[in-house]
């Protein structure tokens, strides 16, 4: 394999784990608690926890201002 392909499929690869991990995330925060109760044990435990709800959303405050910040930093950095 020559060197672009390789980096394109490891790049494909890489978009299909993460398209997983994402669906998979928004299920077990979203979609599950839409869903009537499950018999099954796992799915209802993931329904019912509601730690990441939570998390997600308050987490968006914080990343503002920690790029905030970032880029401060970046500005101070650069004209001193």
């Amino acid at each position: 394999l020559s060197s672009s392909s390789s980096s394109q499929l490891w790049g494909c690869f890489f978009l299909a784990v993460s398209l997983v991990f994402f669906v998979g995330f928004l299920f077990t925060t979203f979609i599950s608690k839409l869903l009537p109760p499950f018999d099954h044990a796992l799915l209802s435990s993931i329904q019912n926890n509601w730690y990441y709800c939570f998390l997600v959303p308050l987490t968006f405050p914080v990343l503002v201002v920690a790029v905030y910040f970032h880029w401060l930093s970046m500005k101070l950095f650069k004209h001193a």
